[in-house]
């Protein structure tokens, strides 16, 4: 379908786009005499029935009426950062994993399904990366059962917003009624800066290779320490800080070049105080010391204060994750 607007607007898109990356304008509904234009970018996922559904970076699904559009054409991926880090979605998507690793795994063709007595998500979801080897509604039925089978909900960890994501999949999971429970941000960013960050208290960070009591009682996801406690000491080099008798702590992993924060947390009569900052100063030295030279960190999209703590570190979004649950 090609259509001209005024000799100016074209839409140079039609469903065999579908899985690419677009940028489309609409008329927006409103009646008023003078009609308004909405802008939309990221995967379009299908184009059925007259109505496209574009899949934005950060993982929600818009719906536009085939009649609305005046002007649309693919797009290329998103610019490559031009500072810091640079990471393939799937490098970072394994490394994420394997600093919240499981306490069993199966492998379903190149997905992960993954347990841990339901401790974090992120260790309880099925990774979806590459190619389950069966169609895909075959593969959400195993996951379903698989989970079932331990008593846990069944979860699919999927992303979008970079080159590799899983567009695709989330709308899939959509259309078949999976909800999207949470969504976070995967933010890098270089690992030297925040170790040379002047923070005071740094000094009185206290460094562990396991967590203490107090520091679980400071982090404060914990139903059950003994799966909770295997799940956070397990990692190529894991690191426990806290600061002021668990007034503030943090977890980090060292994995090569990489360098992840994790649990920055903060009592709340204690916030606003520089302690987050100090925590995380104290942890990238440390693996600084290790030879890591780059950094990530998950922060989920509905945290403000953290997202504006990490903005002044440096670290800027790569791409979004989600976790999917399946409809009860």
């Amino acid at each position: 379908m090609e259509i001209t607007a005024g000799g100016l607007l074209e839409i140079r898109i039609t469903p065999a786009d579908v899985g690419k990356r677009v940028s489309v304008r609409r008329v927006e509904e409103g009646g008023s005499a003078a009609p308004s234009f909405a802008d939309t970018v990221g995967v379009l996922t299908s184009w059925t029935g007259g109505v496209l559904t574009i899949t934005r970076k950060d993982g929600v699904s818009v719906h536009i009426a085939e009649s609305s559009l005046v002007a649309g054409k693919t797009v290329p991926p998103a610019p490559a950062r031009r500072r810091g880090p640079a990471a393939s979605f799937e490098e970072l998507a394994r490394i994420t994993a394997r600093a919240w690793q499981p306490l069993e795994s199966e492998p379903l063709g190149e997905w992960t399904l993954r347990a841990a007595a339901g401790f974090t998500r992120r260790a309880n979801s099925a990774l979806a990366l590459g190619d389950p080897g069966i169609p895909v509604g075959e593969a959400l039925e195993r996951v379903t059962s698989w989970y079932a089978e331990r008593g846990l909900p069944a979860y699919v960890q999927a992303a979008t917003g970079a080159a590799g994501t899983q567009e695709l999949l989330c709308a899939e999971l959509e259309r078949r009624g999976w909800v999207n429970e949470v969504s976070a941000q995967v933010r890098i960013g270089a690992l030297a800066p925040v170790g040379d960050l002047d923070a005071d208290g740094v000094d009185a960070v206290r460094l562990t290779r396991e967590p203490d009591e107090e520091w679980l009682a400071r982090y404060g996801r914990v139903r059950d320490p003994e799966p909770a406690r295997r799940v956070l000491v397990e990692g190529p080099s894991v690191w426990f800080a806290s600061l002021g008798g668990g007034r503030a702590i943090g977890r980090l992993v060292v994995d090569g070049r990489w360098a992840g924060f994790a649990a920055v947390t903060v009592a709340p009569e204690h916030r606003r105080r520089g302690l987050a900052r100090a925590v995380m100063t104290a942890l990238a030295r440390r693996a600084l010391e290790e030879g890591a030279s780059a950094a990530w960190l998950q922060v989920e999209a509905d945290n403000p204060a953290a997202r504006a703590l990490y903005d002044g570190m440096g670290f800027t979004t790569h791409h979004a994750y989600h976790h999917f649950r399946a409809a009860a």
